[in-house]
């Protein structure tokens, strides 16, 4: 049967195609005898609501409903790095590595191990410059076991004498490693830090610097812990679990547990704000021979420059996100590779045009207090010159108005993101711990995408702006016979073209 579909076609098309055994039925309308379907409905509101409850002693529980039998619960504490100013530098390091050892409920981390296994649990830990993150995946039946473990892994940890030599060793083994890692990424970040806030707060060493690695024992961590780890500082989070439920053993674990370095005194916490300053961090550092084999690694400069943005606490917060992506941002080795993606300024603007780039992306650091958008470049030894003055271009082209279709495609290239990160129940603990903690409640997804749609192409020449004032923060390893001097990077940003002063040679 050949009849055309046109708009008097359609109806003797069905008729013919639809053959003798076959009523002609249309397929818009309920079919004929077959009950009507019930779908399993819930309140949008209730679906993505964060409960949160804040218990006698100060302790926020914070949870969110995620359908499945698995959850993830955990313990975020306001400590890091940047709360080390008493102290030898290197405490928040060590009590990562110690996390999940000898409790006095569990005799070695082997007995957790066991323990977490009944459930098909696995458990982490882990330390950033102003949060420490304890946290479980297990089954939802195992949540009284999984918060009475994490109730004594903070509070009732023995940290024996062999789990602290232990731990030296680790430490060292983990700096030996960062030292000769192919992939610079963690330790330029280190040095940027340092940087930009020389001796203070979020420039502390993340890493337990080696001359550290011998002074932190017993004492010094009590002492640590008995400032910082206070209910008052904490949030017990949870995704895939009912609120009242995750309270109920909030208040069986965690209420009136004394910890075993006795009373918390929430009076000698650190309460410096970050000061930023500005600065040069340089590490000349063969890189010949960083990764050998079939096909070797060429020998690379790696460069970074920052500015200070602002903290994740300001309404300027949205517009530098949008701005990152705008410009690249990611790590290395997330989707869309160094540049990320082919719309981005850092593809179309550096990568695409100048071939000896290896590599630049964009980062954005943002703290309770401050914030740091910087952007990472390597290239061959020679080119660094070059390859910086392409990197101070690209920091003043960023105060011109951004095009409409490109800021378009940044916002929803964010908000994307932003969803696609929020599928993961992990995901979305971080985020309700993070955001608990550093502010009392929790922006919800559809909140923050109202936040980036509403942000201008004047929002982002107005963050620009201000962010162009700070003095420059750089970070350079590898070979730097050809590096540019620190007030020739900050001379080519506060002109209006981004050039580097030119240099007259006798000799070359």
């Amino acid at each position: 049967c050949s009849v055309h579909l046109s708009r008097f076609g359609i109806a003797a098309y069905r008729k013919c195609s639809s053959g003798s055994g076959y009523p002609n039925i249309s397929l818009s309308a309920p079919l004929p005898g077959i009950p009507k379907p019930v779908f399993a409905a819930v309140d949008s509101h209730e679906q993505c609501e964060t409960k949160i409850t804040t218990l006698e002693n100060g302790l926020k529980v914070a949870s969110q409903n995620k359908f499945g039998q698995f959850c993830t619960v955990g313990i975020l504490v306001n400590s890091g790095s940047r709360h080390e100013t008493k102290y030898p530098s290197g405490i928040a390091h060590f009590l990562e590595k110690l996390a999940f050892s000898s409790t006095a409920q569990y005799g070695s981390k082997d007995e957790i191990l066991l323990t977490l296994e009944k459930h098909g649990g696995i458990c982490d830990c882990q330390t950033s410059r102003d949060t420490t993150m304890y946290a479980v995946s297990a089954e939802v039946k195992g949540l009284d076991t999984v918060v009475s473990l994490l109730s004594d892994a903070v509070l009732q940890p023995r940290l024996l004498d062999e789990e602290i030599e232990m731990t030296r060793m680790a430490v060292r083994f983990e700096l030996e490693d960062l030292s000769m890692r192919p992939d610079p990424e963690p330790l330029l970040t280190e040095m940027i830090h340092a940087a930009a806030y020389r001796g203070n707060t979020v420039g502390l060493p993340r890493f337990c610097p080696v001359e550290s690695v011998e002074k932190i024992d017993k004492k010094l961590l009590h002492m640590y812990l008995q400032s910082y780890y206070c209910p008052e500082r904490m949030v017990l989070a949870g995704v895939g679990i009912e609120h009242e439920q995750l309270v109920a053993c909030a208040r069986k674990y965690l209420l009136n547990v004394k910890p075993v370095w006795g009373a918390s005194t929430p009076t000698n916490v650190d309460l410096s704000v970050a000061q930023y300053t500005g600065g040069i961090v340089r590490m000349d550092k063969d890189m010949s021979d960083v990764s050998l084999g079939p096909t070797p690694i060429p020998e690379l400069t790696h460069i970074m420059i920052g500015l200070e943005s602002c903290s994740f606490l300001e309404d300027d917060f949205i517009p530098f996100a949008v701005l990152n992506m705008m410009m690249g941002g990611g790590g290395s080795f997330s989707a869309g590779g160094p540049g990320k993606g082919m719309f981005t300024r850092l593809y179309l603007n550096v990568l695409n045009r100048h071939h000896w780039m290896y590599n630049a992306t964009s980062y954005h650091h943002s703290y309770e207090d401050t914030g740091l958008l910087c952007i990472h470049a390597s290239a061959d030894p020679r080119q660094v010159r070059e390859m910086v003055e392409i990197l101070t271009r690209e920091f003043i082209q960023m105060a011109g108005t951004a095009g409409e279709m490109e800021l378009e495609r940044a916002k929803t290239q964010l908000k994307s993101m932003l969803m696609m990160n929020l599928e993961s129940r992990p995901v979305i603990f971080e985020d309700v711990g993070r955001q608990v903690l550093a502010t009392g409640k929790r922006k919800l997804p559809h909140e923050l995408c109202y936040l980036i749609s509403n942000v201008t192409a004047s929002d982002i020449k107005r963050v620009t702006t201000k962010m162009l004032c700070s003095k420059p923060a750089v970070a350079a390893l590898g070979d730097l016979t050809e590096m540019p001097s620190y007030e020739h990077i900050q001379a080519a940003l506060s002109s209006k073209d981004g050039h580097l002063p030119r240099m007259y040679r006798l000799f070359r």
